[in-house]
């Protein structure tokens, strides 16, 4: 009786899975089942298949929505970003999980803080800094802003990490002789590189998606990522529902592959920290 319990459990999680993924996936399909059709067509009926691959709507939306520019500025902004915050929160985490310094309870705190304030309250300081230093549409620039929003999760979970490695790694490593560049370059590092993958998923994907932050400092259409190309359609292609899905597709697509790459190493890293806080 209970092996026939634990398996009617089993079947309704799994449906109870499926029927969240089938939510999660449907309004995807539909995108991209309607960017090969024209906007009569979308209109008409937008749960109808398409007659044929029509290529035009990404061809529209691929020069309309410079996607060529926004791509290499969008790539220059998540890459800033993501390296900012390994680098940053992996030295702040090894610090914290180690107790290292005498006040990191108030560190902490402080980051905890920080995770409360909202971005809104620093938009007109920051303009004014950057429009002094003349780094309005210096993409690199607004990604360490991304990366600085960022950086109280990240160093949360890389601290969490961190405090599974066993002390008796670390002190095997210092009386070899190593000192602390190589302790954590060759040994603590690999160790939690799950973490360090975690981060820079959820760092890259919040860069990539970033709106309020890049329409603020980024002006002019060099400096456009990919989220701003694609919004800039919507006066010339508001109507033109078929354009409009073509680039959602060309602007959630790369964020999709790589997720899909990397989601192994995401689940493992969440569920390896997720032990111990």
């Amino acid at each position: 009786m209970r092996g026939h319990a634990r398996h009617i459990t089993a079947v309704c999680g799994h449906v109870l899975l499926l029927a969240f993924g089938a939510t999660a996936l449907f309004p995807l399909l539909l995108v991209l089942v309607n960017s090969f059709k024209d906007s009569s067509a979308v209109t008409a009926n937008p749960l109808s298949l398409p007659t044929g691959l029509n290529f035009e709507n990404f061809r529209q939306a691929w020069s309309y929505g410079h996607f060529q520019r926004g791509f290499i500025n969008s790539f220059i902004l998540t890459f800033t970003a993501v390296l900012v915050v390994l680098v940053c929160s992996s030295l702040a985490g090894y610090v914290l999980a180690g107790k290292k310094i005498r006040i990191w309870p108030a560190v902490m705190i402080y980051f905890m803080v920080s995770m409360t304030v909202p971005i809104q309250l620093f938009l007109f300081p920051l303009y004014f800094g950057f429009s002094r230093l003349h780094l309005l549409g210096n993409v690199a620039a607004v990604g360490v802003v991304i990366a600085a929003i960022n950086m109280p999760l990240a160093v949360f979970l890389m601290r969490t990490f961190f405090l599974k490695v066993p002390k008796e790694v670390e002190e095997a490593a210092l009386v070899d002789g190593a000192n602390t560049f190589q302790l954590l370059r060759s040994v603590i590092l690999p160790v939690v590189s799950p973490g360090l993958v975690t981060v820079a998923t959820i760092v890259g994907l919040m860069a990539w998606n970033e709106f309020l932050i890049t329409s603020t400092f980024l002006q002019g259409d060099s400096s456009m990522t990919a989220t701003l190309g694609y919004l800039s359609m919507n006066g010339t292609f508001s109507t033109n529902q078929g354009v409009m899905m073509a680039g959602a597709v060309i602007l959630v697509g790369p964020i999709i592959v790589i997720f899909v790459m990397l989601q192994r190493y995401f689940v493992d890293g969440f569920v390896s920290g997720s032990v111990k806080g």
